[in-house]
């Protein structure tokens, strides 16, 4: 007997014949007599018992094309099947390009926007469609942006804003997309301009969205809970397309399907003209029970949707609070001067948690066009930041008379000018998204009770621990929190060191005639809980200011244990 259909609901080539206003007389034209089509039909159980009613009333048929779906081709075995289909896909292809007559070939050109107005978009669009949950926390999206040749001249086509208005290919498609995308004719060079540009689309595009649910629960006579009416897709002349998702994998998958579904609009505008399926199909299956478990939902992480910058890390610090941030549900970019050490660090959070939700960038957090340079990078890769954690650092010892001048600067470009620097860059970012934030500063024990020989570090990280109070006042308007986490004694382990430690710790150790481990159990010894402080503790910390759980900012959380002289005050 016959067997092994194959069905492929992606195939551009068969959904752009198919979604023709006079789609059946085109797919018999390109396909030949031997293919069956069949009108659109639910998918599911009614989709299933149409195709086997028409595989049994023909059984010689080669494949059967349903509208707005795909294809399924037949055969004795899988790889005649799978033969059967790429045949009528190639033949589809043809019949394009035939068709076509160098229409696709001879698409607009344009100069790609600058990839820092590609950042710019990204962060006003995703801070466009942030919006509270119905947990009460506020819902933030990641951006993938797709700006290839292909995309740039997709959008600039005299038709651009016609693709964005005409429905999805393939109704599986709308949740992922939406049934339709929102055009920017251009970004504004100024902040304000662009920002008015996208909210004001954003905000027609959820209007239309909440009339075209109220239309369709009266015709259909049902009355389903209304899911979020905010865009995903986001096409702008000169730049291409920005999807939107609350995973990473969500943003990914809602830019394939929209790079293939304007691919597919625009063969279908060189050779006819696009035909949406119907709207009533599509809420239907936007609604439909099984389509939302495609998406998995589950109780939603603490920080998914977050983005994080996180300086220093590839120290143990930086390691404790990457991971705590990445089990709570945040993508985490690591940011080090050391290569090395941070290929280390992602080496081991990538076997923990994998690659998806981890980037690493190399910049010195002293120079402030580098800072710059990353996080419109970062933004580019993400969409933009909601957490900064300033965390690099640097340590010297020498007492006042034997303190090196170049010494103390270095280590105050660090600790000082470095926190600044990073909280700075972040600034423009938090004003275009306008959903808040936080900058959370690993301060330092030091800064309330400080050590002799110590005073570069102490003083270095005193400045920097008052200009996040500085932050604080200025932010608070912008709705960022700014608070400081005081560690003490976080050393690291064999597999990633602390590299205060590193430096320091040899000297302790020979002050008191200890060896590593005696040095920590001083340490754990000589504060009021007797605890071991870890870097993980440091990245609970960042993890209960970033979570939002109080209204918090200015302030100073010690993690060390309890020391009566660190306390502050």
């Amino acid at each position: 007997g016959r067997g092994g259909a194959v069905a492929n609901d992606f195939n551009d080539s068969i959904l752009t014949l198919g979604n023709q206003a006079d789609g059946p007389e085109v797919i018999r034209e390109a396909l030949g007599p031997r293919v069956t089509i069949v009108p659109y039909v639910r998918p599911g159980f009614p989709l299933a018992r149409r195709l086997i009613e028409t595989y049994e009333a023909d059984p010689e048929t080669e494949a059967i094309v349903v509208l707005s779906h795909g294809i399924f081709t037949f055969g004795p075995d899988a790889r005649t099947s799978y033969q059967a289909m790429i045949d009528c896909v190639s033949r589809a292809e043809a019949f394009i390009e035939e068709r076509a007559g160098g229409k696709l070939s001879a698409g607009p050109t344009a100069s790609p926007v600058s990839r820092a107005a590609a950042a710019r978009l990204a962060q006003v669009a995703r801070g466009a469609c942030a919006h509270q949950s119905a947990e009460g926390r506020l819902r933030r999206f990641y951006a993938e942006i797709r700006h290839d040749p292909e995309m740039v001249s997709v959008s600039v086509r005299p038709e651009a804003e016609d693709f964005c208005r005409t429905g999805v290919l393939t109704p599986d498609h709308v949740i992922r997309t939406k049934n339709r995308y929102v055009y920017i004719k251009s970004i504004p060079e100024k902040d304000e301009e662009l920002s008015r540009v996208v909210r004001e689309a954003a905000a027609g595009f959820v209007s239309d969205y909440e009339t075209g649910f109220e239309d369709q629960c009266r015709i259909l006579g049902c009355r389903p809970e209304m899911l979020d009416p905010y865009p995903r897709v986001f096409l702008a002349a000169g730049l291409g397309l920005i999807a939107l998702g609350s995973t990473r994998k969500e943003a990914r998958i809602a830019a394939d399907v929209a790079e293939h579904t304007l691919r597919a609009k625009m063969k279908a505008a060189a050779i006819g003209s696009y035909a949406p399926l119907g709207e009533e199909h599509v809420f239907e299956m936007e609604y439909w029970g099984l389509q939302q478990k495609k998406l998995g939902r589950t109780a939603r992480p603490a920080l998914e949707g977050q983005s994080a910058v996180v300086t220093g890390g590839g120290g143990a610090v930086g390691l404790g609070v990457a991971d705590r941030l990445l089990a709570a549900g945040a993508a985490v970019v690591l940011a080090d001067i050391d290569r090395d050490r941070l290929e280390r660090v992602l080496h081991i959070l990538a076997d923990l948690y994998g690659r998806e939700r981890i980037e690493a960038l190399t910049f010195d957090v002293t120079d402030f066009k580098a800072v710059e340079a990353a996080f419109e990078e970062v933004s580019r890769r993400l969409g933009g930041v909601d957490l900064v954690v300033p965390n690099a650092g640097l340590a010297h010892v020498a007492r006042i008379e034997d303190l090196d001048p170049d010494r103390l600067d270095q280590v105050t470009a660090v600790n000082l000018k470095g926190t600044v620097s990073v909280i700075k860059a972040a600034v423009p970012i938090f004003r275009r998204q306008g959903t808040g934030g936080n900058v959370v500063v690993i301060s330092s024990k030091n800064v309330f009770d400080p050590g002799a020989a110590f005073g570069a570090y102490s003083a270095s990280k005193a400045a920097a621990h008052q200009m996040a109070r500085i932050a604080a006042l200025e932010l608070a308007e912008l709705g960022v929190r700014v608070n400081m986490i005081n560690p003490d004694a976080v050393f690291g382990d064999e597999e990633v060191s602390s590299g205060l430690w590193d430096l320091i710790g040899p000297d302790r150790m020979k002050s008191r005639g200890l060896d590593p481990e005696g040095l920590k159990e001083f340490y754990r010894q000589r504060n009021l809980l007797k605890a071991r402080v870890t870097a993980e503790h440091v990245g609970n910390a960042v993890v209960f200011f970033a979570s939002e759980l109080t209204p918090t900012t200015g302030a100073t959380l010690p993690v060390d244990g309890g020391v009566p002289g660190a306390f502050p005050r």
